[in-house]
C-alpha cells in the first residue's frame, strides 16, 4: 500500500529507473513508485522527464505541482483508471435532486460535528462547542438555511481568534489553503480511480469548477487541516511546516467506527457515495475527526 507523501523543494531532476523515482541534482536519491501516495513539487527550478509523469500517472500516484508562493496549484489526475466510466458518469447523472440534498444535509452535519470537535480538542470555550453542535440537528435536506455558513462564522473566530478573516493574506490562511489544497488534490486522484466526473457535483455546480465533486466531499475533512493549523502555525508557515501537512493524508481519523488514515478514508468515502448512488446503502461513511496522530499500518 502507497504511504509515503514525497516532497521536492531544491533544483532537482527527476526520472524513472526499474519502478523506481530517481532523484538527481543538489540532492540524490530513489524511492520505489510503489510507495509513493502523493509527490509534491514545489521547487520553481526542478525538472522531471515527460515519461516519469506517464508512469507516476499509470500507477495511481497523485502529483501536484505549485505556484510561486509554494501552494499547490494543479495535480496530475490519472485517466481511465476504472473499466466501467462511462456507467459511472451515468450513475452521477441519474441522481435524483431530493438524493442529492439528502447527501449534502449528511454532509455538512459531519462537517459541523467535526468543527465542534476540532474546537474541543483545542481547549475552545465550552458554550461555543455546545452551539456549533447544536446548530448540526438544525440542517435541512439540502442545508436551504445556510447552517454551515453560519457555524462556520462562530467556528473560525473561536479556533483562530476575533480579529481574524479567512480573505486576510496571513500565514494561518496560506497554511488553510495548503492542507485543503493537498486533500483535494487527493479526493480529486480519488473520484477518478472509481470512474467519476470530478465536475459533476452534489451541491457545488459551478460551470467554472472542475472539481465540484471533490470540493462536496472534502468539506468534513477540512477540519483536521484546521486542528493542525491552529496547533502548528502560528507567526510563520515555513518550509518545516509546509513538510509536515503534506503528511496529513497519513493522518489517523475514524470512520465506520474504525481507525484508519485520511488517504484511506477518503477511499471510504467515495466507495460508500457509489453504494449510495446503486442503492445499496442509504448514508455515507463519513469521517470522525480525532486528536493529530500518524496512523499505523499494520
Amino acid at each position: 500500500m502507497a504511504y509515503r507523501n514525497i516532497v521536492i523543494s531544491s533544483n532537482v531532476h527527476l526520472g524513472i529507473k526499474n519502478e523506481q523515482l530517481i532523484v538527481s541534482g543538489e540532492a540524490d536519491g530513489s524511492v520505489p513508485v510503489e510507495d509513493i501516495r502523493t509527490l509534491l513539487i514545489e521547487s520553481r527550478t526542478a525538472t522531471i522527464s515527460t515519461y516519469a509523469l506517464s508512469f507516476l500517472a499509470q500507477k495511481g500516484v497523485c502529483v501536484y505541482v505549485c505556484d510561486d508562493k509554494h501552494l499547490p496549484c494543479g495535480i496530475l489526475t490519472p485517466f481511465s483508471q476504472h473499466s466501467r466510466q462511462k456507467k459511472q458518469i451515468e450513475l452521477q447523472f441519474a441522481q435524483t435532486k431530493p438524493k442529492l440534498k439528502n447527501i449534502w444535509s449528511e454532509i455538512v452535519v459531519f462537517k459541523i460535528l467535526n468543527q465542534a470537535k476540532c474546537l474541543e480538542l483545542c481547549n475552545k470555550d465550552e458554550e461555543t462547542v455546545r452551539k456549533i453542535r447544536g446548530l448540526s440537528k438544525r440542517v435541512l435536506s439540502g442545508d436551504t438555511t445556510n447552517v454551515e455558513s453560519q457555524a462556520a462564522a462562530m467556528y473560525f473566530l473561536s479556533l483562530f481568534g476575533r480579529d481574524f478573516s479567512r480573505n486576510d493574506e496571513t500565514s494561518i490562511n496560506f497554511a488553510l489553503n495548503y492542507g485543503y489544497a493537498i486533500i483535494r488534490g487527493y479526493i480529486c486522484r480519488t473520484i477518478a480511480k472509481y470512474g467519476f466526473e470530478p465536475s459533476v457535483g452534489i451541491h457545488h455546480c459551478s460551470q467554472l469548477n472542475n472539481f465540484n465533486l471533490a470540493d462536496d466531499l472534502i468539506e468534513p475533512f477540512r477540519p483536521i487541516v484546521d486542528l493542525f493549523v491552529a496547533k502548528n502555525v502560528k507567526e510563520e508557515f515555513d518550509k518545516k511546516a509546509r513538510m509536515e501537512i503534506v503528511n496529513i493524508l497519513n493522518y489517523e481519523i475514524l470512520i465506520n467506527n474504525e481507525k484508519h488514515s485520511v488517504a484511506y478514508a477518503i477511499e471510504l468515502v467515495v466507495q460508500s457515495l457509489i453504494n449510495n448512488f446503486t442503492g445499496e446503502k442509504n448514508r455515507l461513511s463519513l469521517p470522525i475527526l480525532m486528536d493529530l496522530l500518524i496512523h499505523e499500518y499494520e
